[in-house]
């Protein structure tokens, strides 16, 4: 509008004064965020200060300047505040802070029922004792300043409550300074309070679900102490069993009777049914379109009912299971299958299997133990096979990073184990063994993101039994060796690729974000190498190396990488990206 064109016209006001403060750049930011003199030109919005207000000013700049100084531990600062003449007058504060004063001793004692759970060798007092004096920030030899011993008390006593002690208080603190020697020693006293256990469960928002199921969920009972981890471990499982979209774990704590006191659970159920449709492009399948439908309480029980079409230019793919929901000790019965249909270069796989098991999971593990029966026939130009195999399994992942999504820190491992009978045509029937297992590590180094993969298995075996296709191996292409495409650093025979009985393929990245407005999109480089084989002997490793690109979104990672097979000897594009949505 024409009144904002013509505000925006309107100069700014004279300056009434012009300030320069000498002081180290740190320092000197400080001290023009809080000395009276910096602010002075904007209070007068131009007007002349009243006679005297400037000398006043003026004479008392140094004890301000000390004063705030001191707050960042420097207590024998040398300040010099000058008025000198000019149009608009010109004030000059110089500044020499001198040496910072750092923490030369730290006491801290306990008061209450948490020194007597410690003498007694309590195992949650000792470590609450351990956490509240081993995490103390403030060592001796680090800088004194007040806004950092105000955090240490603040961090110190939630870590505490965190542990189970709810009503834990600062009796008192000190922090003693010895301007002479620039030193301080701190102390303080904690009054713990009583150690706050477990009571009843307290459950809002049931409306079709089992209340039993959410008991089995805490796996807990009354009586452990109402630690903070206890409470999120619980919150954090109920929105992992896909039967709630909103869960809340808190306490209700009652000083006259912490040994039992309410968890509060509020929850908000979802959907008892759902149906997700997903599309998406990847290097390894092609263009590929997913449908999934979960069902919360089938013919009215307390079960899980799932089943996922995958349909891909390059493979198709039917998972079902039927499971329990959570029963006690977290664990869950199960009975599941599957089909696929895998179209390669040289060959065409069909497979099928059946599986019974129970699994058990919790945060950062998840364990299953099945016995399964598997079927598959590959057809090539060459013939067509045929295998089928019963066994049993245990398969296990166990996690230790920062986030499930998007993890920039920690270690996930990944174990297989099976055993069983297997029988083929051609070939024959007899005993196998197949192990696997995978190690994903992640660490940020600054702003630089790092990851790396190992990747081994075999099938024991004698040489004329073939165990079905899902149980051997391939590599290849996107999660496996880039540069080179999706399955097919393998064995060829007569010019056939098939699945081999060894498998070794190892990965290293870094990445780094491109734009500081966009810490989520980042460049990366990386190294591949690995191949599938028939013995050990025979694995000659392929190497992939390349660059990409990774836009770290909320529900997962995007990624588009530009590889070269060092073997054939030319790029290869891999995208990997989809969408899901429920209509």
């Amino acid at each position: 509008s024409d009144a904002r064109r013509n505000a925006d016209k309107v100069p700014a006001p004279a300056p009434v004064l012009q300030l320069d403060v000498e002081a180290p750049g740190p320092l000197a930011t400080l001290l023009r965020r809080h000395l009276a003199l910096w602010q002075v030109n904007r209070l007068a919005g131009g007007e002349p200060l009243p006679e005297g207000e400037l000398e006043r000013l003026v004479a008392a700049a140094p004890d301000q300047v000390r004063a705030l100084l001191a707050t960042d531990g420097y207590f024998n600062a040398q300040v010099q505040a000058d008025l000198l003449a000019g149009d608009p007058p010109h004030v000059r504060v110089s500044v020499d802070a001198g040496p910072r004063t750092l923490v030369r001793d730290v006491r801290i004692d306990i008061e209450g029922p948490l020194l007597g759970d410690a003498e007694r060798g309590e195992r949650q007092a000792l470590r609450a004792q351990k956490t509240l004096r081993g995490e103390w920030p403030l060592k001796p030899g680090a800088p004194f300043r007040d806004e950092d011993w105000g955090q240490a008390k603040t961090g110190s006593l939630a870590r505490l409550r965190a542990q189970g002690y709810v009503d834990a208080q600062w009796a008192s603190t000190q922090a003693v300074v010895d301007a002479a020697t620039q030193r301080a020693d701190l102390s303080a006293t904690l009054r713990s309070g009583p150690l706050f256990r477990t009571g009843p469960l307290q459950i809002e928002g049931l409306r079709r679900q089992d209340e039993q199921t959410v008991r089995n969920i805490a796996s807990f009972g009354p009586g452990l102490p109402a630690t903070e981890e206890l409470l999120l471990d619980f919150q954090e499982r109920l929105q992992k069993s896909d039967l709630f979209d909103r869960a809340s774990v808190t306490l209700a704590p009652n000083p006259s009777d912490p040994n039992a006191t309410p968890v509060l659970v509020r929850l908000g159920e979802r959907r008892l049914q759902d149906v997700t449709i997903g599309l998406g492009v990847s290097a390894n399948v092609g263009a590929h379109a997913t449908l999934e439908h979960t069902h919360r309480r089938p013919f009215g029980r307390a079960w899980i009912a799932r089943n996922k079409v995958d349909v891909a230019q390059r493979e198709q793919r039917w998972d079902g299971e039927l499971s329990t929901q959570t029963l006690p000790g977290l664990h869950r019965n199960l009975i599941g299958g599957s089909a696929d249909r895998v179209i390669s270069a040289t060959d065409t796989v069909v497979s099928g299997s059946l599986r019974l098991g129970r699994a058990q999971e919790s945060n950062r593990v998840s364990r299953l133990a099945f016995v399964e029966t598997q079927r598959s026939v590959r057809h090539s130009r060459l013939a067509t096979e045929r295998a089928s195999s019963l066994a049993l399994h245990y398969h296990g992942i166990w996690r230790n990073v920062d986030s499930l999504v998007l993890p920039t820190r920690g270690v996930v491992w990944t174990g297989q184990a099976g055993v069983g009978e297997a029988s083929s045509k051609p070939g024959s029937s007899g005993p196998f063994m197949r192990l696997y297992g995978q190690v994903n590590a992640y660490r940020p180094f600054g702003k630089w993101l790092s990851q790396g993969r190992l990747e081994l298995g075999q099938v024991f075996a004698r040489d004329q039994v073939l165990v079905p296709e899902a149980l051997r191996f391939r590599a290849g292409g996107e999660g496996s060796v880039r540069g080179y495409a999706y399955r097919s650093l393998t064995p060829v025979i007569n010019g056939v690729e098939t699945s081999g009985k060894v498998l070794f393929t190892a990965s290293a990245e870094i990445g780094h974000p491109l734009l500081e407005r966009y810490p989520q999109l980042l460049g990366a480089t990386f190294i591949d190498l690995g191949r599938a084989a028939m013995r050990w002997s025979d694995l000659n490793p392929a190497l992939g190396i390349g660059v990409g690109l990774r836009y770290r979104s909320p529900v997962g990672p995007v990624k588009l990488d530009v590889a070269w097979g060092e073997e054939v000897h030319s790029f290869r594009l891999h995208l990997t990206v989809g969408v899901e949505f429920q209509p």
